[in-house]
């Protein structure tokens, strides 16, 4: 048993399983450090991983070597491709998953993690080598654990508070302690701290729930999961549930409106900012006030559970408001609840004191991830864990930083996003926030990321060779479509297919090109790409939807890389951290201010600071060339 360590994570969340996964990937010496081992990988809110830029998230996760898609394809007991009538640049899978065993596929891999350890304390405090560098943490069982670089992933837990109507209870979770000491500590030691809210909706008893009543909706049965790993998809599935969809009605909403005298939100009890893009009911009423209905979704929590999370009905309203309330609704006019739906209060940190390795710019050694930054959801919260794990590894073995651009990875967009501009509410991604969609799709997270995830140490052999192979084959597909000469007489067959005949012979590209057609399509009338197509040794559907995304795509996605080269220019031209930017009186008043106190790293990163205009920068950029 030793107690000294490379790195050490302080919280098992989403953000930091990834974080001690990839640090110790990197070889670096780990200890993960948790209040509770049977709560690791806990979801603490909807049983689901992925959605809208967030199955994006989890792509560029499993693309670099780290463990989220994996886990939620393991536990899936519901998978759909969100957007699907929209271009690819959308597409965005979701996965229901079982909560229950997705704890346990978690501690699967971390308990086989070489390089990893585990310990289950809470810990207190940290040490301090200097005022300006961490050396490791105490915990409240009184051991002191050493490390070069500890990151804290502690979720809601610091100084949790809980509120149910006028009920508040102390905690970080439901039936959980919340974490004390910490948050008092770095705020003594310059870091500043505010409060952020989140909230959660009731669970129901299956069985008191009319199904009949409510709209059936079931999953995808196709080749798409979330892993670029066959042997994610190929293991056994779970078996697939429905979610199933009701809604509220106006008697609801008058129960609710009763009750808001004694809500949180409502009557000055709740002071911190809580997630606009997530409402609680109560706020969707006050401020859709003229909507007489709001979809809610009935989502099973596992296989051998009867319990029901209400998605869309989150409210901290009191217990008895928020029963009466759902009996209104006939699916649930005899629901019977397992517990309340309840807000949660908690301590983060401004995430522009950060760098973009995640590291603190005020204490060497120290990197924060997850909500403590002030971001909600698991998937940003494992993009966060995986870069501040890899980065806290590289800083204790002494390696050079890794950091992810905005033209990279949905994940460089999100980090760039919380320490360039902060955040004036939970931040949560959306595909609007990343200005290179059509770079940044779900398809090619593995040509983005998997060569920069086994330079790193990160991503394996195993994987890397796999992408690979994909990559030869997509080529091999693009150059037949470009070789492939299509004559006249197919014309017959294309006005079968509902599609304009030819003037003239034309390569197999330009008919791929067409909208109404596709290469599996065109593959059952020509022999020679049928037969190409057969040789696909594995994931044929996979590696054919992304030859035919290049070719369909070629004319944006080209133009949208030279943008984006283009914009990189800037991100050559690096500033010092000790740069004067208050004697630099050609400026305005606003963007000294946002430059001294967010210090940017580069122009680039200078000129997507709020406040900060295009003409400071071009100031800037003519100071600097003098």
């Amino acid at each position: 048993m030793t107690f000294k360590y490379d790195v050490i994570v302080i919280g098992a969340g989403h953000a930091g399983c990834e974080a001690a996964h990839a640090a110790a990937r990197l070889g670096a010496k780990t200890c993960l450090i948790t209040m509770d081992m049977n709560k690791i990988g806990q979801m603490s809110c909807n049983p689901a991983v992925g959605g809208i830029a967030k199955g994006q998230i989890v792509r560029e996760i499993d693309a670099l070597g780290g463990k989220m898609g994996e886990v939620t394809d393991a536990c899936s007991i519901q998978f759909r491709m969100l957007n699907c009538s929209k271009g690819p640049a959308m597409w965005s899978p979701r996965s229901q998953c079982d909560r229950g065993k997705f704890i346990w596929a978690w501690r699967k891999v971390l308990e086989n993690t070489p390089n990893l350890s585990i310990w289950q304390d809470t810990v207190k405090e940290f040490v301090f080598v200097s005022r300006e560098t961490v050396g490791g943490v105490v915990t409240r069982m009184g051991v002191r654990f050493e490390a070069n670089a500890v990151v804290l992933t502690a979720g809601t837990f610091l100084n949790g508070l809980m509120h149910i109507g006028r009920t508040m209870i102390p905690g970080g979770r439901v039936g959980e302690e919340a974490s004390y000491g910490l948050t008092e500590q770095l705020k003594s030691m310059g870091i500043e701290t505010a409060r952020m809210k989140t909230g959660t909706p009731v669970r129901l008893d299956g069985r008191t729930i009319d199904f009949s009543l409510a709209e059936r909706q079931d999953g995808d049965n196709d080749f798409h999961h979330f892993s670029y790993l066959p042997t994610s998809a190929e293991k056994e599935k779970l078996p697939q549930l429905p979610c199933w969809t009701i809604q509220t009605n106006e008697e609801v909403h008058e129960i609710l409106r009763s009750g808001l005298a004694d809500s949180p939100l409502y009557n000055g009890q709740i002071q911190s900012i809580g997630p606009r893009y997530c409402p609680s009911i109560e706020t969707k009423i006050v401020t859709f006030a003229d909507k007489d209905h709001h979809l809610l979704f009935l989502e099973p929590e596992g296989t051998d559970t009867q319990e029901y999370y209400l998605n869309g009905f989150s409210s901290s309203l009191p217990i008895d408001v928020q029963l009466e309330a759902l009996h209104k609704i006939p699916a649930l006019a005899n629901a019977r609840a397992y517990r309340p739906g309840y807000a949660i209060e908690y301590d983060f940190f401004d995430p522009t004191q950060l760098l973009h390795t995640l590291e603190s710019k005020k204490i060497h050694g120290l990197f924060f991830a997850g909500q403590v930054n002030g971001t909600t959801g698991y998937e940003e919260a494992a993009g966060q864990g995986l870069v501040a794990g890899v980065n806290a590894a590289l800083f204790a073995l002494g390696r050079e930083p890794f950091t992810l651009s905005r033209d990279e990875a949905y994940i460089g967009v999100l980090i760039d996003d919380l320490v360039t501009k902060g955040v004036d509410e939970p931040y949560r991604m959306f595909t609007s926030r990343a200005e290179y969609r059509i770079l940044l799709r779900q398809d090619d997270a593995d040509a983005r990321l998997t060569e920069k995830g086994y330079r790193l140490g990160l991503a394996t052999m195993e994987r890397y060779d796999l992408w690979l192979e994909k990559k030869a084959w997509i080529e091999r597909i693009i150059a037949f479509c470009e070789s492939f000469h299509v004559k006249l007489e197919f014309n017959s067959i294309l006005e079968s297919l509902h599609s304009a005949p030819l003037k003239e012979g034309v390569r197999l590209i330009s008919l791929v090109n067409r909208p109404e057609l596709n290469i599996l399509m065109l593959s059952e009338y020509m022999p020679e790409l049928k037969g190409l197509l057969a040789d696909v040794p594995s994931r044929r559907e996979e590696i054919i939807e992304a030859a035919e995304i290049e070719i369909k795509y070629a004319g944006y996605i080209e133009r949208e890389r030279l943008v984006a080269d283009k914009i990189a220019r800037l991100e050559d031209i690096r500033l010092r951290p000790d740069f004067d930017y208050d004697s630099l009186h050609q400026l305005t008043i606003e963007a000294r201010q946002k430059l001294s106190r967010i210090k940017p790293e580069t122009v680039g990163q200078a000129s997507r600071i709020p406040g900060v205009s295009p003409a400071d920068i071009n100031i800037l950029l003519v100071l600097l060339g003098r």
